[in-house]
């Protein structure tokens, strides 16, 4: 059965406008795709696993009532983003959204000395930091730049709350583990969501004047089935006291695309269980 679109106030809707989405095969990119469609737009459900990505836009077609576009694409190649590009302009004529949230979010589950600092491997640094912020960057030129040559468009930055604060590293912290090798947040994703926002305000000043907004979106911890004993600990972080449904940003990424959000350029929008204030 067909999920009709949700009744929309006029400001919010995105009827007509095609939204590209990277890492849109993820847990969080198919709730962002899912949120395109419910206020009437076309998702086009960009991932590195082009299979997948076929699929989900498949089952959100069936879903929502559309026919919507699922596309294998190398982020941090900038052929292989110029060609997601070709495709989406032969299936759709035009692209009027750009959801950047593709990131490599190495995992301090295994700890030890791999997730530490001063033995964190530059194999990587590298590949972390291509993943999230030089894929923002490829992106951002060649389906930005379309955009800008338009002269309208959204690009939507996905953060992270650890874009603005430290990790707790004692969340991660192991029982009977020497000191040196208690397995912490790797470096890379606080260097590479923060550089992020950067990102957001420089393209937000570049662009004005060409009619695209930039703007960017700091969400908090999504509870994903993580161990009991961590959960705990993140939830005595938060005001609100729990970590956040995978659904509970879909209302966030639907203002910032759409006109309800029009005068709205270079901002970060928080929205992390009150996390950040406390």
């Amino acid at each position: 059965m067909k999920e009709e679109s949700r009744s929309f106030p006029k400001a919010f809707r995105l009827d007509g406008r095609v939204a590209v989405i990277t890492g849109g095969a993820g847990l969080l990119g198919l709730m962002h795709a899912e949120a395109i469609a419910e206020c009437g737009g076309t998702p086009v459900v960009c991932d590195l696993d082009g299979g997948r990505a076929e699929q989900e836009a498949q089952r959100l077609g069936e879903t929502f009532g559309g026919s919507f576009l699922g596309v294998g694409c190398d982020v941090t190649n900038r052929a292989s983003v110029e060609g997601l590009l070709k495709r989406v302009l032969e299936e759709f004529g035009r692209v009027d959204i750009l959801i950047n949230n593709a990131a490599n979010n190495p995992k301090v589950e295994g700890g030890g000395r791999f997730t530490r600092f001063e033995s964190f491997a530059e194999e990587q640094w590298d590949q972390d930091l291509d993943v999230t912020l030089k894929g923002a960057f490829f992106c951002a030129q060649v389906i930005g730049g379309e955009m800008a040559r338009r002269g309208s468009g959204v690009i939507l930055n996905i953060l992270s709350d650890l874009a603005l604060i430290a990790p707790d590293h004692r969340l991660y912290r192991q029982a009977g583990v020497p000191e040196d090798e208690q397995p912490v947040k790797p470096v890379t994703y606080s260097v590479a969501k923060t550089g992020l926002l950067g990102l957001t305000r420089y393209l937000a000043t570049y662009w004005a004047s060409r009619g695209v907004r930039v703007v960017a979106l700091s969400p908090g911890g999504v509870f994903n089935g993580q161990a009991e004993e961590f959960v705990e600990r993140v939830r005595a972080l938060i005001p609100l006291g729990r970590m956040a449904r995978a659904d509970e940003y879909k209302g966030a990424i639907q203002f910032l695309v759409s006109d309800a959000a029009s005068y709205m350029t270079g901002t970060n929008l928080v929205v992390d269980g009150g996390r950040t204030v406390w």
